[in-house]
């Protein structure tokens, strides 16, 4: 049985959902968040925002797209104590409109001078959370091989990174594919050989490595760094192989019940798909798509059950089952399997 220092995931990670009022609206989280996420759910297809206190308010970056950051009038317009508030735009907050907020919080200033500390190569600014495993790193590209410290004191097992300024791709590490591959959080590629992106090296328990490559190191450009290390009872990222079945694919171990999740291929071309224990009660077949604009919908063939201490592949499509398919995950808890009292969370 699992044990957890975390026995409330929701003090750390939560996901809310809402009907948009068209007009400023605090929506409460139930901390205050660093990292908000939010997709229109209903009838159209809107992008994904992405906010966080170190860019700041109304500053959007968006997981399907390559774009920019762009400053998106009336959209987040400020983190609040107990959640954020949203103005009347479109993409957060359009009247009668459905929506989604994932909600992650980290919250201790960091920096760190390299040339003082030691620590790695390239500055590095940020928000960091050591007990939830979190952190979001600013820092400057320089265009040549290099280290960021990232304040987890862990070893990061997934790294999200977007230039802020340039239009590029998203860069993602994943331990599951290691240092000499990569994927594209606003692309279907298949992990993709890339050794100018990690310069071959993993992360250790206090820098990440960068080659190059100019979508996660371009010269003068700010870069935002979304970084994850595990802890054990709350969050996972890890790999599954499918095997083809459209009933009884494959069961993952995670060891709490899952309140987040989201899966990509690696063998072959694939989206990634989204899930939550909010939207949907067992058996989920309405993912959202991270590199998608879509509307929630009900799938035939990509569905799959949030269990007590993992999740159940129920379905053979391309995106989370296929015969022999690699895949690999992050996912963070809506409870721990057994809290650090022994309390065994209780089966959905």
């Amino acid at each position: 049985m699992a044990y957890t220092t975390i026995d409330k995931p929701t003090d750390y990670f939560n996901t809310i959902t809402y009907t948009g009022s068209g007009t400023s609206t605090a929506y409460t989280v139930g901390f205050s968040p660093n990292f908000v996420w939010v997709k229109k759910r209903d009838t159209e297809a809107t992008d994904h925002y992405l906010f966080n206190t170190i860019s700041g308010t109304e500053e959007a970056l968006y997981s399907n797209l390559t774009n920019a950051e762009e400053t998106n009038a009336n959209s987040v317009t400020s983190f609040d104590a107990n959640g954020f508030t949203s103005g009347n735009s479109g993409g957060t907050n359009q009247s009668g409109h459905g929506y989604v907020a994932w909600n992650w919080k980290a919250g201790t200033s960091f920096t760190n001078d390299a040339s003082a500390t030691g620590i790695g190569t390239i500055d590095s600014t940020g928000s960091v959370n050591t007990d939830a495993g979190f952190s979001i790193i600013s820092y400057t590209g320089t265009g040549s091989a290099g280290t960021v410290a990232h304040g987890l004191g862990a070893v990061p097992k997934m790294i999200i990174i977007k230039s802020r300024n340039t239009t590029s791709l998203w860069g993602v590490y994943h331990q599951a594919i290691g240092n000499t591959h990569g994927l594209f959080l606003n692309a279907t590629n298949a992990a993709t050989s890339l050794s100018a992106y990690w310069n071959n090296t993993s992360p250790t328990s206090s820098v990440f490595s960068l080659g190059g490559d100019a979508d996660i190191n371009k010269s003068s450009d700010p870069l935002i760094a979304y970084c994850f290390a595990e802890k054990q009872g709350y969050s996972k990222f890890g790999s599954y192989t499918g095997n083809g079945s459209s009933t009884d694919n494959s069961f993952i171990y995670t060891g709490f019940k899952i309140g987040w999740l989201m899966i990509k291929k690696t063998s072959g071309t694939s989206n990634w798909t989204i899930w939550d224990s909010v939207r949907q009660s067992n058996e989920i077949n309405k993912p959202l798509w991270g590199d998608l604009s879509n509307a929630e919908t009900a799938q035939s063939t990509v569905k799959l059950d949030l269990l007590s201490n993992g999740f159940k592949i129920r379905g053979n499509g391309s995106n989370v089952g296929s015969s022999g398919g690699s895949y690999i995950y992050m996912c963070f808890a809506e409870n721990p399997f057994v809290s650090s009292t022994g309390v065994p969370a209780t089966a959905r």
